[in-house]
């Protein structure tokens, strides 16, 4: 499988308690995790990460183990080989656009060698960013921006990318445009890719599989091998019914 995740996790804020129990497996590529605020999601996202540590269970994304209780498995987020995209890009405001892009290569602050100048200028060029390297986030476009963080995450060359609704701030034509640039990326470098959202289209121009998440479960997977296909219209009305 793919991803195979099945981890339990109960948080508690004062008297409110929220337990996860998001059990999933899938042989697609790019994975969807689609549900309301609030239902789990991105607690799955964390959890991938190595940002939050399940009470129990077991993470392996192509066949790699990154959690498992039972075997004491839990490797740190930094050896994951994970790129992380956030909602708001967590672009560093005082480094400009190449700085950016590079800093995941730079892990301790040492210098570049000169192979990784030449993949971080490539990356640039490859999400149209060459002409902007010695910009400040300020001076770019919320498209320009998401572009920025997107070439971050993969200059580091990952085993895994997860996006945590990386496409919420920008326009619905723009967000079309890089949801397809993304998934041409994806198709055309075989990275397994995990993308929360709670917006049906996006969801079905993005996926190969989706995992319906509600309450902190997966209640249903839609895809291939599957009961239902992915739609946007299913989803939707999977959305209306939560």
């Amino acid at each position: 499988m793919r991803f195979d995740l099945a981890i339990t996790k109960t948080l508690n804020a004062g008297s409110r308690r929220f337990r996860l129990d998001a059990r999933l497996a899938t042989d697609a590529t790019r994975l969807v995790l689609f549900g309301p605020s609030g239902a789990g999601k991105s607690l799955c996202l964390r959890a991938l990460a190595g940002l939050l540590t399940p009470d129990a269970g077991h993470i392996r994304v192509a066949g790699r183990t990154l959690y498992d209780s039972a075997e004491r498995v839990n490797l740190p987020a930094r050896t994951r080989r994970v790129g992380f995209v956030f909602q708001n890009y967590a672009l560093f405001p005082h480094l400009t656009v190449r700085e950016n892009v590079a800093f995941g290569l730079r892990w301790p602050l040492r210098r570049l060698r000169p192979g990784e100048e030449t993949r971080v200028d490539e990356t640039l060029a490859s999400f149209g960013l060459d002409g902007l390297a010695g910009c400040l986030p300020r001076d770019l476009s919320g498209g320009q921006r998401q572009r920025t963080a997107l070439a971050r995450a993969l200059v580091t060359e990952p085993d895994l990318l997860l996006l945590d609704e990386p496409f919420s701030a920008l326009d619905a034509p723009l967000r079309g445009r890089l949801r397809a640039e993304l998934a041409a990326v994806l198709d055309r470098t075989g990275l397994p890719a995990v993308l929360v959202t709670h917006d049906p289209e996006e969801a079905a121009q993005f996926a190969q599989a989706v995992a319906l998440v509600q309450h902190g479960c997966v209640e249903e997977m839609l895809g291939p091998g599957h009961a239902r296909p992915v739609s946007a219209g299913t989803l939707a009305l999977a959305f209306d019914a939560s």
